[in-house]
């Protein structure tokens, strides 16, 4: 049949599922023009090539099929024209959407390189920290299992899920239990994050910028007490006054490997 070509022949064709064209066919998207009902194939004729590029290049858009399919029945210029207007705001907030979820794996890995600096594990070193964003939870933590069921709390308390933070789950001890050497009982727990994407502005917290007496060390929070007496001690032999409650964060642990040997822990002490 003259300027009439099978399903398989517009696969070929277009570059096309054949599958794809029996659904957009369901759906009364694209439609074959003719089908025989002797062998039901489906034929397809040239009138129809301008048609299905247009569906190829909506589609390319991450247009949705149903807003395609309207678009073909209504087909105008100012139609098509608000179709690509609303199409380009969805896609600079995606866009948007993507750039931060591009951050987040950047900071994910400068993470993972930053704790993975071995030859800096066991030392005590004075950092100097710029301003850091916290979600903070004033909650008494003994025990690994009481650290579990707070990072769900606090999300919770948050009104976001696990995925708007940074990665590193902070642990607090107040100032007065550090000079009582109380290095196993917390007072509360933080995650980084971007203050703006938390819903519940009560529970942020800025860490102030200035110099930080840190260590980090191979292990979890039940290694910690060895390595507070040795910031303590540092601490007052260069007559350093703390300036704030002590933060422990866990730089990589169950979350990033399987392997007890990796986990990395920090230890930061505010100072002056």
């Amino acid at each position: 049949m003259k300027d009439l070509f099978t399903i398989g022949e517009i696969s070929k064709l277009f570059n096309i599922n054949i599958k794809t064209l029996r659904y957009y066919d369901e759906i009364d998207l694209f439609k074959p023009i003719f089908i025989d009902k002797s062998n039901n194939y489906r034929y397809y004729s040239t009138e129809q090539f301008e048609q299905l590029n247009t569906i190829i290049y909506l589609k390319g858009l991450k247009m949705p099929l149903s807003t395609i399919n309207f678009h073909l029945k209504k087909r105008s210029i100012d139609n098509i024209t608000e179709l690509l207007e609303r199409q380009k705001k969805t896609t600079e907030e995606k866009i948007k959407e993507l750039e931060v979820i591009k951050q987040k794996i950047e900071n994910r890995i400068n993470q993972i390189n930053y704790a993975r600096q071995y030859d800096k594990l066991d030392i005590i070193q004075e950092i100097e920290f710029e301003e850091r964003t916290i979600v903070l939870l004033k909650q008494k933590i003994k025990s690994n299992n009481d650290l579990e069921l707070s990072i769900r709390h606090l999300e919770n308390r948050a009104n976001k899920n696990a995925s708007i933070f940074i990665g590193k789950v902070g642990l607090s001890i107040c100032i007065d239990k550090l000079k009582d050497k109380i290095f196993d009982e917390y007072d509360s727990i933080f995650l980084f994050t971007e203050d703006d994407e938390v819903e519940n502005k009560n529970l942020i917290k800025v860490l102030p910028n200035g110099i930080y007496i840190t260590i980090r060390f191979n292990g979890t929070h039940k290694s910690s007490p060895q390595y507070y007496d040795k910031l303590l001690k540092y601490i007052e032999e260069k007559r350093y006054k703390i300036m704030s409650d002590p933060i422990e964060i866990t730089l990589i642990d169950f979350g990033l490997t399987n392997e007890k040997s990796e986990f990395i822990t920090e230890i930061q002490i505010l100072v002056k």
